[in-house]
């Protein structure tokens, strides 16, 4: 009898535990949430004379500052004071103290709301900005007033937290990928995957070979719907646009001043053709091939067996590094048909020259080249799971986008991973019922699935889940015409993201991460985001 009341005891303690910290996340709406949450006693109030003061000064400090400039300014109409310096806190102030000896984690921090004061402290920059993220979140977004007492400490689960854009099948102009770096801090998200190079556009200056954008960035015209073959439909409308090297250095740069990563990514050896109609030499036959207006996949690859491939291969990344500053260099891998490969004379001798058996291992045999080369410049290589086929490169790390089955090898062998199966991370998949929705490529990834995302497969060890990165929600543009229909299929499924590769599992509770959202969905709304209301409407 004693040994069920303990147990009885037990379930109601741990019953108390969920409700108590469901509770506390109630009155505190911080996506994602974090680690731990106590509330205080009393409260804080911001004005226009509330001192903003910082244990350090240079960009860092300006980076950090131009959070509650931009929010404050925006939700409260008035600015804040000018940043000063300050050993210590005082009262009346906030005040956010670098302590590179605190002990707290690289992107962790903690935060201290009293009827006193505020302070915030981590141990980089990175962390006290997140630490600004939470205390904007912690001012109510429709009106000024008293912020509560709490006491925060916080890290997040995973290093990579990311989020992908295709500007190949929908260019998307430099303004709107700024904006999207600013969304993507909201949510403490810390890496932008930039898919720069498809078979429908070439989207990267590349000052050495000219024609990749004078060619390879404009296409004739574009299918309108999802009739393929003799009965498709075009809007026989030019479509082009790219970056120039002027603009990556600029979208690199605000994005470290929000403490985001850009992963860019070059294809290879397959969706080549805005490659192979600036460069036909580098084909198999040689062409002629064009820019396709078509969505899918195509039989025209780059040729493995010439060497010209990778001398224009080789240049592309002498540029690309140069621009951007990523340890990792993204070189796509994917859906690569093998079929040129089967008849061309080149390859074939590529095949029998380097002792290999198929198609397959030559793509491996690409790749890995590739990949020695990158790392000769001290760069190393992420490609979607398609790159295990063959054998792996050996530095290389995969992004799991066909399940998880990809990133479960990966691990087991030793290789880091970020996982992004379609079933969970796809946001150009439908959100809600079809017919209510804006057309999109198929599938269907609600809000719930993506918060149900488990990143560290059940089947990986201890040991093997250490490869795992965290994950990342991809979105391809191919019905995407516009950067309102972007923000529509991103937003809210990237918060529910956030809080899959940011907060702890055991305390992720989707009812809690709705009721929460309502904060956030106010921000979406001053913020003018185009986000789907779908599964709030729902909750209402």
């Amino acid at each position: 009898m004693k040994k069920l009341d303990r147990k009885m005891f037990y379930r109601i303690f741990a019953l108390l535990a969920v409700c108590i910290t469901a509770f506390i996340s109630q009155i505190f709406a911080v996506v994602p949430l974090p680690l731990s949450q106590i509330p205080g006693k009393g409260t804080f109030t911001l004005d226009s004379k509330t001192r903003f003061l910082y244990s350090f000064e240079g960009e860092h400090r300006d980076n950090i500052h131009a959070v509650f400039e931009d929010y404050i300014g925006r939700f409260y109409n008035f600015s804040p004071a000018a940043p000063s310096f300050s050993n210590k806190a005082k009262n009346g102030t906030i005040w956010f103290n670098l302590d590179v000896e605190s002990g707290i984690p690289e992107e962790g921090y903690k935060l201290m709301v009293t009827k006193k004061g505020i302070i915030a402290t981590a141990s980089t920059p990175k962390g006290l900005f997140y630490a600004a993220q939470t205390l904007i979140q912690l001012m109510p977004a429709d009106h000024l007033k008293p912020i509560k007492a709490v006491t925060i400490e916080d890290a997040p689960r995973f290093p990579w937290r990311g989020l992908h854009l295709d500007v190949c099948r929908h260019f998307t102009p430099k303004e709107d990928v700024l904006k999207y770096l600013d969304y993507m801090s909201m949510h403490k998200l810390n890496t932008f995957h930039f898919h720069l190079t498809d078979d429908q556009g070439w989207r990267i200056e590349i000052k050495k070979y000219p024609k990749l954008t004078g060619i390879g960035s404009v296409r004739e015209e574009t299918m309108i719907g999802k009739v393929f073959g003799a009965n498709a439909k075009f809007d026989r409308k030019p479509h082009g646009g790219f970056f120039t090297q002027e603009d990556i250095k600029e979208i690199v740069t605000y994005a470290a001043k929000r403490y985001i990563t850009v992963i860019p990514e070059i294809e290879m050896p397959g969706h080549a053709l805005s490659l192979l109609a600036s460069y036909p030499e580098l084909g198999c036959t040689g062409g002629p091939y064009k820019v396709s207006g078509v969505w899918g996949v195509f039989n025209e690859v780059m040729c493995a067996g010439k060497e010209k491939t990778f001398e224009l291969l080789q240049g592309v990344l002498d540029e690309v590094i140069e621009l951007f500053p990523s340890n990792l260099i993204h070189i796509g891998g994917d859906e690569c048909p093998k079929e040129s490969w089967k008849i061309c004379p080149a390859c074939q001798k590529r095949i029998e020259e380097e002792g290999l058996k198929n198609g397959h291992e030559l793509q491996s045999w690409f790749i890995k080249r590739i990949e020695k080369y990158l790392n000769s410049k001290g760069r190393n290589i992420i490609g979607w799971d398609e790159i295990l086929e063959g054998g792996l490169a050996p530095n290389a790390a995969v992004m799991s986008w066909r399940g998880e089955e990809g990133g479960i090898e990966a691990a087991k062998s030793g290789h880091y991973v970020v996982m992004c199966p379609t079933s969970f991370c796809y946001f150009d998949y439908y959100q809600a019922e079809a017919s209510t929705q804006p057309l999109a490529i198929g599938g269907f990834v609600p809000l719930s699935k993506v918060y149900s995302l488990e990143p560290v497969p059940v089947s990986l060890s201890k040991e093997e889940s250490k490869y795992i990165l965290g994950a990342q929600g991809n979105l391809w543009t191919e019905y995407m015409h516009n950067f309102k229909h972007v923000e529509y299929m991103a937003y809210p499924r990237a918060a529910a993201l956030s809080e899959v590769t940011w907060s702890p599992k055991e305390s992720r509770n989707y009812e809690s991460f709705i009721l929460r959202m309502q904060e956030m969905i106010l921000r979406y709304k001053k913020y003018n985001i185009n986000f789907c209301d779908y599964e709030f409407k729902k909750a209402d």
